[in-house]
């Protein structure tokens, strides 16, 4: 089964859970089963259009996703990371 792995700062919905096993062949049905499990989480990662929000970076197996990223195609291995881009100045 793929992992989602949860940034700190998104932990609230999930209960303080960092890695998440899910079941899912792209990287919106992985994110929408951690939504499933820990209602909250997918309005933090997705915008209301259904894009990935402003500050947030998606990576597969390690290697940052672009454009497409929530179509990408993920295997039971593989392991899908959301980085919280937090602003400050």
């Amino acid at each position: 089964m793929p992992v989602v792995q949860v940034p700190t700062a998104y932990r609230g919905p999930t209960r303080g859970e960092a890695e998440i096993l899910v079941s899912g062949s792209t990287v919106l049905a992985c994110l929408e089963a951690v939504e499933e499990k820990y209602p909250g989480f997918l309005p933090q990662v997705i915008d209301a259009d259904g894009a990935v929000q402003r500050f947030v970076k998606l990576f597969l197996n390690g290697e940052q996703l672009g454009d497409g990223a929530l179509d990408a195609e993920v295997d039971e291995h593989d392991r899908v990371e959301v980085l919280a881009a937090i602003a400050g100045g």
